[in-house]
């Protein structure tokens, strides 16, 4: 199955072609904004790198959040649109999956926990493990109330590996509970994984609809 692979939900833009689960080619910019121009320009970047047109892709995959409003938005449009112009099925990945899925690669831990900034106090949580279970549903929640999340789940396994930009403020608050982790370097979303989720994953049953943990900052006006 080839699949395209997108990230545009958090603080990096990122596009990635796989073929039977190999990786034909692949970009990633960390960019805070901008994901609207940067998009379209580097999937085109990326498929003609691997000498392929988007008429061969079967799927494409997508993060669905939690991220930014706008950068959600983004991705989800561009695969939404692209898939229904070329009649084939998107899924939906979220971040903090993709993410722990990449940082599993780079240890040997049993599991893996996700800790993303979002702003005003709170950070978004999630966990899985290796075998591709979900220890933690994304959430979103003070920091203090992440380690207790986390402590509680620990599920008897060894040091989890970290992963999101709030890991290296998580590490030593776990350390001081009594549950060493080793922190990543994953900090962002790389469409790679996304990607390779996105390969055993169900349309019907993760659709690339967005991810909103929280109600937005906008709203109505009272008349």
């Amino acid at each position: 199955m080839r699949i395209l692979g997108i990230d545009t939900a958090l603080g990096a833009c990122s596009v990635a072609l796989l073929d039977k689960g190999i990786v034909l080619a692949q970009a990633h910019a960390d960019m805070p904004r901008g994901h609207a121009e940067a998009l379209a320009p580097m999937a085109e970047a990326v498929m003609r790198e691997a000498g392929a047109a988007f008429a061969s892709l079967d799927r494409i995959a997508v993060t669905t959040g939690p991220g930014t409003f706008t950068g959600q938005r983004v991705g989800l449009a561009f695969a939404r649109a692209l898939a229904l112009g070329l009649g084939i099925p998107a899924v939906g990945v979220t971040t903090l999956d993709a993410m722990a899925e990449e940082a599993l690669t780079l240890g040997d831990a049993g599991w893996a926990v996700t800790l993303c900034d979002a702003k005003r106090g709170e950070f978004y949580l999630g966990a899985r493990t290796r075998k591709g279970e979900t220890c933690l549903a994304p959430m979103v929640l003070p920091l203090e109330d992440a380690v207790e999340r986390i402590v509680e789940n620990a599920r008897g396994f060894a040091a989890p590996l970290l992963a999101g930009t709030g890991a290296a403020l998580l590490a030593p608050l776990l350390s001081a509970r009594g549950l060493s982790a080793v922190t990543t370097t994953v900090l962002q979303p790389d469409a790679v994984f996304v990607a390779r989720l996105g390969l055993a994953l169900c349309p019907e049953d993760h659709p690339p609809a967005p991810l909103y943990l929280r109600a937005p900052d906008a709203k109505l006006p009272i008349r």
